[in-house]
């Protein structure tokens, strides 16, 4: 124990000493060679600066300094063969642990036997070292490495066998950028029929190979493989008769791709199935396949074929221009998604042109963001990782510089690639919206990744609870901080982005919480820059003010166990926000499970978990024992306690809207009230909606009411205020309830249309889309009519489909959105007036 604890406060004393520098004084290196031919040497070399050493694997563990140790976490294709194979080491007193001591000087390469059981092997584990001179030592360090190995001779196989399988020549030359940037399409397909006299029809899909290229058999060894080749019917009335048969010279050969024999077909292949058609219906099939060559895989891709059961003849696929009833409907679904009659420029009224339009908030919306980023970075610099190193940076870069005025400046450069860093993380999503205007609202609200943010999130609060550290990997951090060292000021970027990384465990959470509200935002991609922005301004804030005044780090409270309350408070708020992410699947996949009761027991739980947490009632492995609340700890155990005990009013009944009351602090937060076990409701505060646009417009036909479209999204935040807020308001409810017919169209419903209403759309860009589901049919119907993608979003048409005011989107002033609901009837009465006095002329 003595020992131990010996070596605990040597790296304690090490990091006070080291508060002015960052010392990284071994580099290592991974590489193996082959030793025969089913053998390989793991080599580990450490090139070790002067005056520093690495300690032995020999030395006993837990007596003195951590030995240097290797962990093999996954061995595939390979066992270990011995044990350690290290160079002589060098035995000498340690006046850091006061005894005698083996380790390495200037450098070493530490080696581990293998034995290939395959012919490709992938080895990965994690070395630990721990690094001392005369004076210091570091704390242990821990590198994660990986070797992929190549056996000489696949095992098993005999030497006149290797030679007869021809390798590729090496080549050290690069390829051009056209061909490493090249789409590759290696297979071609074509289809031919017959049909016999027994009118029994055989298909044949012929596959054009490329050289260097395979396609996979349909009858594989194993599931952990390629995906094998496939040739069905999907649709139509038939029978098969007999299996499918594959034609050509098939190799049975080992492929490195999968590491494991497997069948496959060259240049050219053949595939033909025979079936009889009992029906007029045309017969539609497919052809599945995956290729492969010598070193990379294209994902597996389905190529499609149609069949005339009467002629047994393939149907080539061309427009139809016979005015049929296929055509005739394919024309219908076209014009419902883009309503030639609204044009955007010449509404009804004008009545409205001042009012909300979806793009007036943006700039408030960019604002909310940007400081909601900014609070989150404040909340980062009171984390563990963060807050120490304000102090040991600014006192770096302050005495370390020739005068105070550069040391300043340092200090504000290195605030400023801070910044730039975290703005400079938001770049590749612009890159994503600008492919395609949807892509991020698709993103939002897809459900498999909402459900990973809730397991992201879940894990993140698990690490702020203490049970484990999340970090990216050390090589990063370890190369990263190398470059620091170069000086001027791409050492001073260096040295932020070290910060970054290292700080990783505790702004991650942070950052993921900004990235996943941001893209679910209306403003996109520059909303999550503008987050990005003031997440990076609050971290660097304190390097430049600091520096500039270096009296105020005396006002700075110390570094202890309330930096630790930081992390569990924001664990319990990580577990609520998981929460809202899996509420999200819920709602858009239609699971119904995660209903308003259940969501809000599970936040009253996170707020009296803080309550608990605070008042010292449970404690997590990190906190310090005997521990009393202060001040700052009752009050805001309080302020959790009272939000608490708000969200409870949550399961009051509201009379009005026949379920429960909903909750102002939680709109677009929570589901809607009545999304309810108890008491469910289809449509909000009870109103009468509709949620497909034919069933509204042909209802507003029989009653002769104006339209209000409400492009909407069940995980859109602004339109659950809306809904919560804005229209619970009595003018405008009796508006809605009584003059309108509300068409709530859920963009984000991922619902399949039925089959035969599925179907391909070209934009008015010219990018062909796939309409499969209601979200799609009504996104695309927002983009197309109403040029917008952002929600909520509200378009008021009459039952002739024709505009009659300016759309508007998020309209938080009950007063103007009650105006921009008067101007809709106004020009509606309007039209009904010239409609008469037209028939009265008649």
């Amino acid at each position: 124990m003595k020992k131990i604890a010996t070596t605990f406060l040597l790296i304690i004393a090490s990091l006070f000493q080291v508060s002015a520098q960052v010392y990284n004084p071994v580099e290592w290196t991974f590489d193996y060679k082959l030793d025969g031919d089913e053998h390989a040497l793991l080599q580990f070399h450490a090139t070790i600066e002067k005056g520093w050493h690495v300690y032995s694997t020999t030395i006993e563990d837990g007596i003195g300094p951590v030995p240097t140790s290797f962990d093999f976490q996954s061995l595939e294709g390979a066992t270990l063969d011995g044990g350690i194979i290290e160079p002589e080491a060098h035995k000498d007193y340690d006046p850091n642990f006061d005894m005698e001591l083996l380790w390495f000087e200037n450098s070493a390469t530490l080696q581990q036997r293998v034995k290939l059981t395959a012919g490709m092997a992938a080895i990965k584990g994690e070395l630990t070292y721990m690094t001392c001179d005369d004076s210091k030592c570091l704390p242990p360090d821990y590198l994660e490495f990986s070797f992929d190995i190549e056996a000489a001779i696949k095992p098993g196989n005999t030497s006149s066998e290797v030679e007869a399988i021809e390798a590729p020549e090496a080549t050290t030359e690069a390829a051009p950028e056209e061909e490493q940037n090249e789409i590759h399409n290696p297979v071609t397909w074509s289809f031919s029929s017959a049909k016999n006299e027994n009118g029994e029809i055989t298909v044949r899909a012929t596959a054009a190979i490329a050289e260097g290229w395979h396609v996979y058999s349909k009858d594989l060894p194993s599931e952990d493989g390629p995906e094998a080749t496939a040739f069905n019917l999907l649709e139509g009335d038939y029978t098969i008769i007999g299996e499918v048969k594959e034609i050509g010279e098939m190799h049975s050969e080992y492929d490195p791709n999968f590491m494991m024999d497997l069948d496959y077909y060259s240049d050219e292949m053949a595939l033909e199935l025979t079936f009889s058609a009992t029906g007029d219906k045309p017969v539609k099939g497919e052809v599945y396949f995956m290729c492969c060559d010598a070193e990379k895989c294209i994902p597996p891709d389905a190529i499609e074929f149609m069949i005339d059961p009467n002629t047994g003849e393939i149907i080539e696929e061309t427009a139809s221009t016979d005015g049929s009833d296929a055509s005739n409907e394919a024309t219908a679904r076209l014009e419902n998604l883009k309503i030639g009659s609204i044009d955007l420029n010449n509404p009804g009224n004008d009545c409205a042109e001042g009012g909300h339009s979806s793009s007036n908030d943006t700039s408030s919306g960019m604002m909310t963001i940007f400081f909601l980023g900014f609070l989150g970075g404040l909340v980062a610099l009171l984390t563990p990782c963060v807050f120490p190193m304000i102090p040991l940076t600014v006192s770096f870069f302050t005495k370390s510089s020739s005068d105070k005025k550069k040391g300043i400046m340092n200090a504000l450069l290195y605030g400023a690639s801070i910044f730039l860093i975290y703005v400079i993380l938001s770049i590749p999503f612009h890159l994503m919206e600008n492919l395609d205007p949807e892509i991020l609202n698709s993103i939002s609200t897809n459900a498999w990744l909402n459900t990973a943010f809730f397991v992201v999130f879940v894990v993140f609060a698990i690490s702020f609870f203490g049970y484990f550290e999340i970090t990216l990997p050390s090589g990063m951090a370890n190369k990263v901080d190398t470059a620091s060292n170069l000086g001027g000021l791409l050492g001073t970027f260096f040295m932020a982005l070290t910060l970054a990384i290292v700080s990783f465990s505790c702004t991650g959470p942070i950052l993921g919480t900004l990235l996943a509200g941001a893209i679910s935002s209306d403003g996109g991609a520059m909303q999550l820059t503008a987050g990005m922005a003031g997440f990076g301004l609050a971290l660097a804030l304190p390097f430049g003010l600091f520096a500039a005044f270096p009296g105020w780090l005396n006002s700075l409270p110390r570094s202890g166990g309330w930096l630790n309350q930081v992390k569990v408070v924001l664990g319990f708020v990580e577990v609520a926000l998981a929460v809202k992410f899996l509420s999200n699947a819920d709602l858009v996949e239609h699971w119904g499970f995660l209903r308003i009761e259940l969501f809000l027991a599970i936040w009253i739980l996170c707020g009296l978990g803080v309550v608990a947490y605070l008042m010292g009632w449970i404690r997590f492995p990190h906190d310090s024992p005997g521990y009393k609340p202060g001040k700052i700890a009752l009050t805001t155990a309080a302020v959790f306690f009272a939000f608490s005990v708000y969200m409870m009013t949550g399961f009051r009944y509201d009379e009005k809207s026949e379920t429960f009351t909903s909750l102002t602090l939680l709109s677009g937060i929570a589901p809607s009230a009545g999304y309810s076990y108890i008491y469910p409701a289809d449509c909000p505060l009870g109103l009468e909606c509709f949620h497909t646009y034919e069933e509204g417009l042909a209802h507003a036909k029989s009653v002769n009411k104006p339209i209000l479209i409400d492009f909407t999204g069940y995980a859109c935040v602004n339109c659950r205020k809306m809904e919560e807020n804005v229209w619970p308001d009595p003018e405008i409810y009796s508006r809605i309830s009584e003059d309108y017919v509300l068409i709530s169209l859920y963009v984000d419903d991922r619902k399949k249309l039925p089959e035969e209403e599925q179907f391909e759309f070209v934009t008015a860009q010219g990018r062909k889309k796939k309409i499969k589901t209601y979200g799609d049919k009504w996104a695309t119907m927002e983009t197309e009519t109403f040029g917008t993608n952002a929600q909520p979003h509200y378009a008021l048409i009459s039952p002739s489909e024709e505009l009659l005011n300016i759309p508007v989107g998020y309209t938080p002033d009950a007063d103007e959105y009650k105006e921009f609901l008067d101007c809709g009837l106004e020009a509606f009465e309007l039209t009904n007036q010239n409609a008469t006095a037209v028939i009265s002329q008649n």
